[in-house]
């Protein structure tokens, strides 16, 4: 009988993206980073941003902010290339709006399958879905460029006061309160949305099914900041539900309806990477599984 790591890599071997068998090489097998580089570069339009449904859900092939978000994340474990992410700056800067942030989605999309939410006027507004999260990983990475300082000053306006009733704008806006500069006004931003967070239906229990983030969506390292704000008990049924969940094919499914049968396996490559990384990180010796 072979075990959850074993069963999950041939899962990832057999049907995974390129991309995301090399990240798996990078994260499980000491792979080169480089080699992820090159199968990211792929998803990176001549305008900086990133398309070609490096989000699953948009098959747009022209750069969009969200797919461009996901890069920046998927550089954000394997190292920062400064060609690739001045790019993508400046593709930023092309788009912001004149409120100074980039809009959710740009019109585009439109002229290609895509998921039902992936939807936009003619002229989007600036949303903190996506720019918070941007910002807030170009400032974890010690980035500087004109943009950055435009949408973190954007950002700054919005954040104050807000009470997120979305998970995805949440989870936007706590990435950039964690990274952000200004850490006394970020603390005092992030205790309050914090607050927020665990009275607002937001963080569904374990057990529940659908599109929800659960406590270790919230948390999904030990040294997360909001993880204090949960349980032991809570993160471990967590975990255990991430283990009850691999499918007899070695991979885990997804809770949202995708565009195609071949999208739900992009997806269901990247989400089985990152159950195997998230167990990993909380202690499990997955060999042992």
């Amino acid at each position: 009988m072979k075990n959850l790591f074993e069963r999950a890599e041939e899962f990832i071997w057999q049907n995974a993206r390129l991309l995301e068998r090399r990240l798996f090489d990078f994260h499980f097998r000491s792979g080169s980073s480089q080699v992820v580089l090159s199968a990211l570069r792929a998803y990176q339009n001549e305008d900086g941003g990133f398309g070609n449904a490096l989000e699953p859900d948009i098959r747009c092939p022209e750069s969009q902010p969200v797919p461009t978000q996901h890069a920046l994340e998927i550089l954000d474990t394997t190292g920062f290339d400064e060609i690739i992410v001045q790019r993508i700056c400046d593709f930023l800067l092309s788009i912001t709006t004149a409120e100074g942030g980039v809009p959710f989605v740009l019109p585009s999309v439109r002229n290609y399958p895509h998921a039902s939410w992936w939807n936009t006027e003619d002229n989007p507004p600036a949303s903190l879905n996506p720019t918070a999260i941007i910002c807030g990983l170009l400032h974890k990475n010690g980035v500087r460029h004109a943009w950055l300082e435009r949408a973190t000053v954007y950002c700054w306006e919005k954040i104050p006061g807000i009470l997120p009733n979305e998970q995805h704008e949440m989870g936007c806006v706590l990435t950039f309160l964690r990274y952000v500069p200004q850490r006394e006004r970020a603390e005092k931003e992030m205790q309050r949305l914090s607050e927020h967070l665990l009275s607002s239906g937001l963080v569904a229990e374990a057990g529940t099914t659908g599109y929800v983030r659960k406590a270790l969506d919230w948390a999904p390292f030990p040294d997360d900041p909001l993880r204090v704000h949960f349980s032991e008990q809570e993160i471990r049924a967590n975990l255990e539900e991430i283990v009850a969940g691999q499918q007899e094919d070695g991979g885990w499914g997804i809770t949202w309806t995708p565009v195609s049968p071949g999208c739900e396996m992009e997806w269901r490559g990247w989400v089985t990477l990152g159950a195997l990384l998230r167990l990993r990180a909380n202690g499990y010796s997955l060999e042992g599984l």
